[in-house]
C-alpha cells in the first residue's frame, strides 16, 4: 500500500515570512499595537546608541516577546528564547531577530513597572477594541443563583478591589517570570 509522502529535506524551497503568517493571525495585532504606542509615555528605560561595539536591541523587540509570551502562556526567558528560535510566528513578529535568554530577562528587571504599565494598556485596548469581552461566566447546572447578592453587586470599593487583585496577579505573573529565570539557570 502507498502511503504518503514528503518532499525531500534538500529540495530548495523561495518562500518569505509574511508567506508563512495567515492574515487574521494574532502576531500581526501585536505588532501593530506595539508599533502603534509611546515607550517614553510608559517610563521604558530606552537604550541609547553607542557608536562602539554591538548595537542593542530595539526595545520594541522585547515587548513584542513578552506580550507574545503574555498571550501564549510563555513564562521564562529561556521558554521565550525558544520561541524565538523555533516559533514560525515569534520569527515573523521580530523579523527574525533572536536575542538570547538574558537579553529578555535584563529587559524584564530594567522595565518591571513599565511592563505592568504595558499589560494593564494592552488588556484595556482589548477590552476596548470589543476583542476581549472581560466577563467571566460559570455555571455549574446544580447550584445557579437566581437573586441579587452581596457578591453579585459592584460599587467603587469592589472594583478598586478587583483592580488590586488584578496589579497582584500581574506582579506574580512578573515574579514567576524571575523564578522561572534562575531556576533555569540552575538546572544548567
Amino acid at each position: 500500500m502507498q502511503h504518503i509522502t514528503g518532499i525531500s529535506r534538500q529540495q530548495m524551497r523561495f518562500s518569505s515570512l509574511e508567506d508563512s503568517i495567515s492574515p487574521d493571525n494574532q502576531v500581526r495585532f501585536i505588532d501593530a499595537f506595539v508599533e502603534y504606542i509611546d515607550l517614553s509615555k510608559l517610563d521604558f528605560a530606552l537604550k541609547t546608541l553607542k557608536t562602539e561595539g554591538r548595537p542593542s536591541f530595539n526595545s520594541k523587540v522585547f515587548l513584542k516577546i513578552y506580550l507574545y509570551g503574555y498571550l501564549n502562556g510563555v513564562r521564562s526567558g529561556r521558554d521565550l528564547e525558544k520561541e524565538c528560535l523555533r516559533n514560525m510566528e515569534m520569527q515573523w513578529l521580530l523579523e527574525d531577530i533572536r536575542p538570547n535568554y538574558h537579553s529578555i530577562s535584563d529587559f524584564r528587571k530594567d522595565n518591571p513597572i513599565a511592563l505592568k504599565k504595558l499589560f494593564k494598556l494592552f488588556v484595556s485596548f482589548l477590552k476596548d477594541a470589543d476583542l476581549i469581552g472581560c466577563e467571566t461566566i460559570a455555571i455549574d447546572g446544580t447550584k445557579s443563583r437566581a437573586h441579587n447578592s452581596k457578591k453579585a453587586n459592584f460599587n467603587q470599593n469592589k472594583i478598586d478591589k478587583h483592580l488590586a487583585y488584578i496589579e497582584t496577579k500581574t506582579q506574580e505573573y512578573l515574579n514567576t517570570l524571575e523564578e522561572n529565570n534562575v531556576q533555569s539557570i540552575y538546572q544548567l
